[in-house]
């Protein structure tokens, strides 16, 4: 049993950082303030709690709160709701994704999952878009959670129990620089994923294979068995 577990932003779909500027807009909207930048490398760890709380950290001095991000969440929500209505053809799959994941789900040599740095709700409305499903038992977001490793691990875990043992290998696919780090740092086999092409940006990051979509099921498959942490 192979355990696949997707990133979902630029890795399942992608906007061209519109979610990010609808991030940093409901911000604004909500505390009047600048914020401060959608290069998410600046943050320590690039997952939505800790950027949120990092910028209000930066803007007033405290922590902050569940309640606020609750209150942040429903209107990033909101905003990602409103985008895709206006421009729906702005949100798109990475060609291939939807089938591809409709293809491992209905394999039995697979269980597929999502462990996004992004929360949980934003995320699914994200794939909505773009109808792919995954289901709410091998799903983590960053509901709760500062850092990467401990959205793979919840996922990791969902899978211990659906299945009843550990997976035989676990691969993680995703698209920017910090997913190599986090299964360099986790040891765990990583894909890379690249829409635009430019694979040299995960390369350079130690990452051993990259793809720039999932037309062709049958290699992304090969790739499975193949893969290795990063270097």
């Amino acid at each position: 049993m192979i355990l696949v577990i997707f990133d979902v932003d630029g890795t399942l779909v992608y906007s061209g950082k519109k979610d990010s500027l609808c991030f940093a807009r409901a911000y604004e909207l909500i505390y009047g303030r600048e914020f401060p930048s959608i290069d998410w490398r600046r943050y320590p760890h690039v997952t939505d709690t800790s950027i949120f709380d990092t910028v209000i950290r930066q803007h007033f001095g405290r922590p902050s709160t569940e309640t606020e991000a609750a209150h942040f969440r429903a209107h990033y929500m909101e905003l990602l709701r409103e985008n895709r209505r206006l421009a729906p053809h702005h949100y798109q799959e990475v060609a291939g994704a939807r089938r591809l994941v409709e293809r491992l789900q209905a394999d039995g040599r697979y269980l597929v999952g999502v462990a996004t740095g992004g929360w949980r709700q934003p995320a699914e409305i994200k794939l909505g878009h773009v109808g792919i499903s995954i289901g709410p038992g091998l799903f983590s977001g960053a509901d709760g959670k500062v850092g990467r490793e401990a959205i793979l691990e919840e996922v990791m875990e969902q899978a211990r129990q659906m299945n009843g043992s550990t997976p035989t290998r676990v691969v993680y696919v995703g698209d920017a620089e910090w997913d190599v780090t986090t299964t360099r740092n986790m040891q765990l086999s990583f894909i890379g994923v690249r829409h635009r092409g430019d694979r040299e940006v995960l390369l350079r990051e130690g990452a051993r294979h990259v793809i720039r979509d999932y037309l062709d099921v049958a290699a992304f498959q090969d790739l499975l068995e193949m893969a290795v942490p990063p270097g």
